[in-house]
């Protein structure tokens, strides 16, 4: 049991950084970027290759996260606002960044062909016994970059001037606009933080698994997945999602069968969708929400 929940916790933790890549898009935005898997796999290939072929690890990893955190910053240019500045209301971002994940796709499978490409190991293969249950170097550092990861997005959301400024166009974004604020860099910055949170994804979890052109279409089903299970308004409650699915996931491989993985997800963000349709962490905010109205509301009549 041990095992699989630490091992259900490292992959649900790259499934909650492909959850907060979506999440931090549609908190400024509200936009769901399809391509988000697709930049997964790009940060593998592109890792990959150049390591492959001599550059030192560090510098193929930054520039395979820097390549990605373009292409999110190019998603948003080219296939969001065109359509935003024609309808703000219109969901034809969803058919263009779902055009963009194919055409992404379609490109490194081009480049590199359709064979998986190896990603160097790192530190996948040292092992580190915990009691009865054994977890790798790498998987620590899953664990420990998202842990990283939400610290770094809550200190900015709610202690400095920027995340401040986020969390009002997100909230409002024609009164924030109206007073000054730069909706259109905020949503470029959405865009580019997106993509380096599922390249990060890509290159944690490259070690364990392979680059290949489709790879993006399964993170990406999972990290959306995640979302609808943790709750689309915030990022940490998306990073929540993904550890629920990742634990249940493999506790269901474990306890139902090897193919379980396949379905179990489906069926768990169902449930979830019909018992809590607004997330598992999110329904928590709308009942602190209703207190709070609750409360001014008997405050005013007294």
């Amino acid at each position: 049991m041990l095992q699989v929940l630490i091992s259900g916790l490292a992959v649900g933790t790259i499934y909650g950084l492909v959850a907060m890549a979506f999440a931090v898009v549609f908190y400024v935005t509200k936009v769901i970027n399809f391509a988000t898997g697709q930049l997964l796999m790009a940060s593998i290939l592109i890792a990959a290759g150049l390591i492959n072929g001599g550059t030192p690890d560090w510098l193929g990893i930054a520039v395979a996260l820097a390549s990605v955190t373009v292409l999110g910053v190019l998603t948003y240019l080219v296939a969001v606002r065109p359509v935003l500045r024609f309808d703000r209301f219109s969901f034809s971002w969803l058919v263009s960044t779902l055009g963009v994940a194919l055409v992404i796709q379609a490109v490194f499978a081009i480049v590199y062909g359709p064979a998986s490409v190896p990603f160097p190991r790192g530190w996948h293969g040292i092992p580190v016994r915990l009691g009865f249950a054994t977890i790798t170097v790498q998987e620590i550092a899953i664990l420990a970059t998202g842990v990283l990861a939400i610290a770094v997005w809550e200190l900015v959301r709610r202690r400095t001037l920027l995340g401040k400024l986020g969390m009002a166009i997100s909230t409002d974004p024609e009164m924030a606009s109206a007073v000054g604020a730069n909706t259109t860099a905020y949503a470029i910055g959405a865009f580019a933080v997106g993509g380096f949170l599922a390249g990060l994804a890509g290159i944690l979890v490259g070690p364990i698994t392979y680059g290949n052109p489709y790879l993006g279409d399964t993170y990406g089903i999972y990290g959306f997945i995640a979302l609808m299970i943790g709750g689309i308004q915030r990022p940490t409650a998306a990073m929540g999602g993904g550890l629920v699915l990742g634990v249940l996931s493999l506790a269901a491989n474990a306890y139902i069968g090897s193919q379980a993985s396949d379905w179990f997800p489906f069926v768990l963000v169902l449930l979830v969708l019909l018992l809590t349709p607004n997330g598992v962490f999110a329904s928590g905010d709308a009942l602190r929400s209703t207190l709070r109205r609750r409360s001014a509301f008997a405050g005013a009549e007294a």
